[in-house]
């Protein structure tokens, strides 16, 4: 697509994200809603199976766990809301009707910012309703070559949240970014995994493109199946491409879904695109509507943390570098952890930096993944000040912390039996000269301009002093004797 035709035509985006709760039983049975590693058809009852006759409950946690997401999304709450019956025939939809929410969701009028290169756009959030999963299928080739398809239902019945965005987002890198910053916040609020590999987060993408200057239509295409930002990033910037072509050319958009093929790098027409009349919803008769008082939705308000843009914020104010906070924010865990740290003596700044690079290396090294930090932030702020006055280097501050891990023991406890870093300069002197005198070719580089002659300079000092020599100290030694003998 050219600059010029690209210019000439507006692209509208909208995004509906499905996020598997994390609860403990199904939406609307007690069958257990952690299946992932289960064999396939052993979560099942007659509730989830779509027997004759049954009837549904609702999920208490996973009401509350999507009125937390929209009060994090800036949503309002309303006072009633119902659930309704969604119908259309799918193998997958073991009734053939879905329970859904319709025109009374749990949540309303949101928004969620994203940044993209600097600049901010205000997507609005139209609802945050609630729903059931469907089972799965599975498609294969039969032993006699044919195509066939398995079902599993473990998944039919686990409580699915949707997340339907105003179609503000206008570039696929846009889209790539509220979708990260919501996997982010979902997993900050505790309500979902949100992990795209095992489909606890799913998007799928509303796109049309309009001419420049021109009423917008309500034609618009939906694609699906798109199992990373990656693919959600291609696949919108293919579609992009598609209907500027087909607008290029005279031809009509049609109202289909679509899917993305990652193979081919494009995407392919599923079905023709439904219109709501076309599911014939109504009020769900097994289920009464929800009243949600100002009570309930206080006490959720009041257990939230404070969100990430907030923390964000603090620590950018407290020094800490913009990139760094952006990447440490989407831990919650590390956040917390980093927060500590700082609350025992460290400064943002310092603390920050260290800990998404230097320690979050450490501990990925560790063998228990996901297991509880077994140092404790006021021993990282130990450590971190030994760094910071000079007691220990960079290098050795990393020694350090490899070894606090392995061994359990305190910062200084390591530091005191390695002893201190070295910072004398009659000491250091010596070993520099040393270093120079044995290095001529790296001597002969320096003064050639080659500015790594200086850093393989430097590491021989910290190679014979086992990392215990003081960097700024070296270097500045170093420069001095070799500029003063050019």
């Amino acid at each position: 697509m050219t600059t010029a035709s690209a210019t000439a035509y507006r692209v509208v985006i909208g995004l509906e994200t499905h996020v598997q709760l994390r609860t403990q039983s199904k939406m609307f049975c007690g069958c257990a809603a952690d299946y992932a590693n289960a064999r396939p058809n052993t979560h099942v009852c007659p509730v989830c199976l779509g027997m004759p006759g049954v009837l549904p409950v609702i999920n208490r946690e996973a009401v509350n766990h999507t009125i937390r997401t929209g009060l994090a999304l800036n949503c309002e709450i309303p006072d009633y809301a119902k659930f309704d019956r969604k119908n259309y025939a799918y193998p997958d939809l073991m009734k053939w009707y879905q329970i859904s929410q319709y025109d009374l969701p749990l949540c309303i009028n949101g928004h969620f910012d994203v940044d993209v290169d600097g600049a901010t756009t205000r997507v609005g959030i139209t609802r945050v309703h609630l729903e059931e999963d469907t089972a799965r299928l599975t498609h294969v080739t039969a032993a006699d070559g044919s195509p066939a398809s398995l079902i599993d239902v473990n998944r039919s019945g686990a409580p699915l949240m949707e997340i339907v965005s105003e179609p503000d987002i206008q570039t696929p890198a846009e889209a790539m970014a509220y979708g990260e910053k919501l996997r982010a916040l979902l997993r900050w609020i505790g309500v979902s995994t949100a992990n795209m590999e095992d489909g606890a987060l799913r998007i799928d993408a509303n796109i049309s493109v309009w001419p420049q200057g021109e009423p917008i239509g309500d034609v618009k295409v939906e694609v699906k199946n798109m199992n990373s930002f990656r693919a959600l990033g291609r696949a919108l910037a293919f579609e992009i491409e598609r209907q500027t072509g087909r607008r290029e050319r005279g031809e009509a958009i049609e109202q289909e879904t679509r899917g993305w093929d990652e193979t081919s790098g494009a995407t392919r027409s599923q079905r023709t695109k439904e219109y709501a009349h076309d599911y014939r919803y109504f009020p769900e008769p097994d289920l009464p509507p929800l009243h949600i008082t100002r009570e309930r939705v206080d006490a959720l308000r009041a257990a939230l943390p404070r969100m990430p843009d907030q923390v964000a914020a603090d620590l950018i104010q407290q020094g800490a570098p913009e990139a760094d906070v952006a990447e440490l924010v989407q831990d919650r865990p590390l956040t917390d952890y980093s927060l500590a740290v700082i609350g025992a003596g460290a400064s943002a700044g310092e603390a920050v930096t260290w800990i998404v690079h230097e320690f979050r290396r450490a501990l990925n090294a560790q063998p228990n993944k996901g297991a509880a930090i077994p140092i404790s932030p006021a021993e990282i702020a130990s450590l971190l000040t030994l760094r910071a006055n000079g007691s220990v280097s960079s290098t050795m501050a990393g020694e350090v912390l490899d070894e606090m891990f392995a061994t359990g023991k305190s910062a200084e406890e390591i530091v005191q039996a390695r002893g201190p870093q070295i910072s004398g300069q009659d000491e250091l002197l010596s070993i520099a000269r040393q270093v120079i005198q044995e290095n001529p070719q790296a001597v002969q580089d320096y003064r050639d301009g080659k500015g790594r002659a200086l850093q393989f300079l430097m590491g021989q000092v910290m190679r014979i002093t086992r990392g215990k020599a003081n960097p700024r100290a070296v270097s500045t030694l170093i420069r001095t004797q070799l500029d003063a003998e050019s």
